[in-house]
Order: structure tokens, then sequence, then C-alpha cells
């Protein structure tokens, strides 16, 4: 039998108060908690790839008792933990993690595989009274999840209410961070770790394979099977490889950002923004400081007040106006969807 949410509310609310003293003057305390609900709670964290999602989501899982549900594509996959820079064991901190380096490498993970597993383990997280926190980078994932359509028309959306919490960077500060991470991700053992793997006539089209880091490689490696020993020749590919890396990356960046723009904006979704950019510019325990400050204590206050929203108006939130339409011109049918997202 399912248990009611409201047992593991009222633990996180002696968690908070612990954490957060002051919170009592940001929380509306006027309307008391009502503990019966006609649906669950999903917590989903969104950004761009190097924005501290995976350091928020285990954050909140300390703080409200949950479960994470990765939802990045090339996460799900097992092997090439650097490359695809996965949280390890020892970051996660015990908190247990779906979908992280269980799919067959080989295998194709579509936006609707995604739905479905995730959906059970939403289903299995919410069974045992705990909070779904889903993280990931692939809105395209988040979106066939929460957007499910037929043959069960909306039917996520239909169970459970959503809270969308993005951390934003400024662009230029993230795309220096992601460089010197991806010379880290080389310094950790990468070129191995891709070299291990290297077929010549793979897709890359396919599978773990499409996972930027792994294309990026082939000239070098091939230059390495074909046994060129020219040492001159070897380093300049391995610099030509590692800068497309970079260049990648940070067009990823972009490319999930405006995504994200496009949740909000077109479809209308109601997602908060949280901005982390101060926090990637200071160093030291400042760092630490302006985590707390910038982003895991306004996120936290956010899902708190979510947690004791009324369903009713969780409902409200997922479409909250007309959808903006873009100057550049756009087909029928994806305006036809727009509008059918802001008037559900």
């Amino acid at each position: 039998m399912k248990v009611s949410f409201s047992s593991v509310c009222k633990q996180a609310h002696h968690s908070f108060l612990n954490f957060f003293p002051s919170a009592t003057g940001i929380i509306n305390r006027e309307r008391p908690f009502n503990p019966i609900r006609r649906k669950e709670k999903v917590v989903f964290v969104m950004g761009p790839t190097g924005t501290g999602k995976s350091r928020l989501s285990i954050d909140l899982a300390h703080r409200f008792p949950s479960e994470i549900i990765n939802s990045d594509k090339m996460q799900v996959y097992k092997g090439l933990d650097i490359v695809t820079n996965k949280v390890t064991k020892e970051e996660q901190q015990g908190i247990p993690h779906h979908l992280l380096g269980v799919i067959n490498p080989d295998a194709d993970f579509s936006a609707e595989d995604f739905r479905h597993h995730a959906s059970l383990a939403v289903e299995s997280i919410v069974d045992r009274n705990l909070l779904p926190i889903i993280v990931g980078g692939s809105n395209s994932f988040i979106e066939a999840l929460v957007n499910e359509s037929s043959p069960n028309l909306l039917q996520f959306r239909s169970k459970f209410d959503c809270c969308f919490l993005w951390v934003d960077v400024s662009l230029p500060v993230l795309h220096s961070f992601v460089s010197d991470r991806v010379d880290r991700m080389v310094d950790s053992g990468l070129v191995d770790e891709v070299r291990a793997m290297f077929k010549p006539d793979a897709d890359y089209g396919s599978g773990i394979r499409r996972a930027i880091g792994v294309p990026e490689m082939d000239r070098f490696l091939r230059a390495e099977l074909a046994g060129v020993d020219d040492d001159e020749t070897r380093a300049r590919l391995l610099v030509t490889a590692i800068d497309k890396i970079k260049a990648n990356t940070c067009s990823l960046a972009r490319h999930q950002l405006s995504k994200i723009h496009r949740l909000r904006d077109l479809l209308g979704w109601c997602i908060h923004r949280i901005d982390a950019t101060e926090m990637f510019l200071r160093r030291g325990e400042e760092t630490d400081v302006a985590w707390e400050k910038q982003v895991m204590g306004p996120a936290a206050s956010i899902v708190w007040s979510f947690l004791h929203q009324r369903s009713e108006d969780a409902d409200r939130a997922i479409v909250t106006s007309t959808p903006k339409i873009p100057s550049l011109a756009i087909t029928t049918t994806v305006l036809a969807t727009a509008v059918a997202a802001a008037t559900r």
C-alpha cells in the first residue's frame, strides 16, 4: 500500500530548519501544511553541462530524504566514466542513483526508453516514501517524460507534481570552466579510456560512442594504430582532438541552454532559475560559501515550498501563460504543439 508523503516532509522540516534557521522569513507559514495530496512530488534539476547539477541533487537529497534518477543520455551507459563525467561512488555520498551506468554501451537508449525506465524508478521511489530527484542535461529525455503523449496522454503529469530547478552559469564563465575540466579529464585518463574501446570500424552514431570525447579522438588513435612514430605528429593530433572536445562541449552547453529556454518560453514550463555564476568565480573556501548562499540555499527553499504546495497550485505552475512566439518562423506543427501545451 502506498504511504503518504507527509511523513517524509515532516522529517525534511526538522532537517531544513537545522540547516536554514533564517528560512522562516522566506517561506509562507500562514497556510498550514495539508498532508492530504492528490499527487506525489518530483523534483527536476536541469542545466547545461558543468554547472553543478549533480552536486546540487546530492545536497538536496541529504536535506530531503530522496533518491536520484540520472537523465543524462550518455551517463546511462556502462563504461567511459571519465569521458561522460559520471558522478563517482564517493561523490554520491551514499545517495542511491538510478539509471547511472547500467545500459549496454553498444545499445541505443532512446527518449522513450528513458521515459519507461524513469517512470518505473519514480514509482519505486515514491512507494518507499522518498522524493525522486531527476537530474541531467538531456532535456529531450525530461520533456519526453513530463510531456508524455499517446497512448497514455499526459500520464506522468496526471500522477505527479513537478518542480523544475535550472542551474545557470554565465556562458563565458562556463566555457572557461569546461575547458579546464576537459584538461582535468585528460589528466585523469580520458585518452586511455577511449583507447581501450577504440575500434576502427565503430559507429559513432550509436550507443556510448556518441559521447563527446570519443569521435574527436579518432584521428589520433588511428595514427597510433597505423604505427605513426613521429612524436610531433602524434602530439599535434592529440592537441587537435582535445581542442575539439572543448569546442564541442561548449557547443553542447549552448544547445542545452537553448532547449531550456524553449521549454520555458515556448512551452510555458515554470522553471526556477538559480544563478551559480558567482560560485564559479570564487576560489578555495569562498567557493563553498558562495555555493550555499547562491545555489543550495535558494534551491532548498524552493523545494521546501514545493513540498508544501497544494496539487492544484502545482498544476497551474506547469504552464503559466500563453507561450511567447519567437521572431523566427516556426512550422504549423510546432505552433499547434505550443498552443496545446499552454491551454492544458
